[in-house]
């Protein structure tokens, strides 16, 4: 039996509406060979949200805008394009720059899917193309079935002050797809309840491979033989030092030694490297790694081994959280603290957690081990058993195992001042 034969095909009386998301690759193509199957109208959307070339001068956006034009062509769809090169600069790449200046390293994915596709696209697909639901290829399911995402209504903004009570108590939950290895649901992790709402995600139910035999079988070899792309949301694969450099000023500092204070060499700019990476220091034939960071004085603490004692450390602050059903789950309203994974790399493992809710709606996050590079700036991104519960960005860490041994080791040479400090506690 062909890959195409054993998808399920869903044929409606009145044809629904599906406007989806083409990036001119695999995933998003087989998303709309899927939609048609299953007997939807759809149309496709390409978006274009960055305006220069890549570093071979190759205008990256226009070869994917042509590969997605000749799968709806093959498909016999309608096809769109749209620009959010402003709201791309504005909205994410400004606040990556933000990001940057203030030492932190930022998670553009998650900020674009968040802004753009989430909302200025979905948006665009609902109000401008009259859509009944919107589609991507996103490795990613929903707690609804395809024809009840079509039974809901969409909400105009502005929102009213209350939300309706109803809507509150049966919110769309966010679960990872089938496969794990490709699983998005970390960079869906601060979209809203009104665009997870209207969605579909074709793919929920399919492993990567499986996708690859559909699009073969499909005849869509020219976006087959693309590579996954890996540099920033829409900018693509950069060399980042130099990238950054054409936005940021550059501001001199020195690496320095986190065991003894030494100056080990000189650094462009604190926002070119982020915690955990390897500090290509001229003159050092031994591997050094950033550990920390201080944009007061521009200095670049660095590590002489990967799994440094400063690199790691097991608590987290994040900035208010974004609970994708927008309440947090009753448990942890009824105590302040649940226990669940969380992870702050895409495809790092799950990491069991201790979560504690702050009365501002920030939360604290504490691993049941030390983890390596956790990092202001990222997402801390939640899960309980397979639904991804939302994320938040992280704003403040705990003390690194490095703090904690050296504070250890004052206590033990200076007994009395341990004395003293807990008599003035008490």
């Amino acid at each position: 039996m062909s890959c195409l034969s054993r998808v399920r095909v869903q044929i409606m009386g009145v044809a629904r509406h599906v406007v989806c998301a083409m990036s001119g690759g695999v995933d998003s193509s087989v998303a709309a060979l899927l939609l048609k199957k299953r007997g939807y109208h759809v149309t496709g959307v390409f978006m274009k949200n960055w305006d220069s070339l890549d570093e071979r001068g190759v205008c990256t956006s226009e070869r994917d805008c042509d590969d997605a034009y000749k799968v709806c062509r093959v498909l016999d769809m309608p096809f769109h394009q749209v620009s959010y090169v402003k709201e791309y600069w504005h909205e994410v790449f400004s606040n990556l720059l933000r990001e940057y200046q203030k030492g932190r390293t930022p998670n553009p994915d998650i900020i674009c899917n968040k802004h753009i596709k989430f909302k200025h696209f979905y948006q665009y697909a609902v109000s401008s193309l009259g859509a009944d639901a919107m589609a991507t290829g996103h490795y990613a399911r929903t707690s609804l079935e395809d024809e009840e995402v079509f039974q809901q209504t969409h909400t105009p903004a502005p929102r009213p002050l209350f939300r309706d009570r109803l809507e509150i108590r049966n919110p769309v939950r966010l679960y990872q797809g089938a496969d794990r290895l490709k699983d998005q649901t970390f960079f869906l992790s601060q979209i809203s309840q009104d665009a997870l709402r209207q969605t579909i995600f074709p793919l929920a139910g399919l492993t990567k491979d499986f996708v690859k035999k559909i699009a073969a079988e499909a005849g869509f070899h020219h976006v087959l033989k693309k590579k996954e792309s890996m540099g920033i949301c829409f900018i693509g694969e950069r060399h980042f030092e130099d990238f950054i450099l054409e936005y940021l000023e550059p501001k001199p500092g020195h690496f320095v030694s986190i065991e003894d204070g030494k100056i080990m060499g000189k650094h462009k700019g604190w926002f070119t490297f982020t915690l955990g990476q390897r500090a290509r220091i001229g003159g050092q034939k031994d591997p050094w790694f950033v550990v920390d960071k201080d944009i007061t004085t521009g200095e670049i603490f660095v590590g002489p081994t990967t799994n440094h004692p400063a690199l790691l450390r097991d608590t987290v602050q994040t900035n208010r959280f974004h609970w994708i059903t927008e309440e947090p789950p009753a448990e942890l309203i009824r105590t302040q603290m649940m226990d669940c994974h969380f992870r702050f790399l895409h495809q790092m493992p799950l990491c069991p957690c201790t979560v504690t809710l702050n009365l501002d709606g920030s939360v604290w996050i504490t691993a049941k081990r030390p983890l390596r590079a956790l990092t202001p700036g990222q997402f801390a991104v939640l899960y309980k058993g397979d639904e991804c519960l939302g994320s938040g960005k992280i704003v403040r860490l705990g003390p690194s195992e490095h703090t904690l041994q050296k504070r250890h080791l004052q206590l033990s040479r200076n007994p009395k001042n341990s004395e003293q400090s807990s008599e003035s506690d008490s």
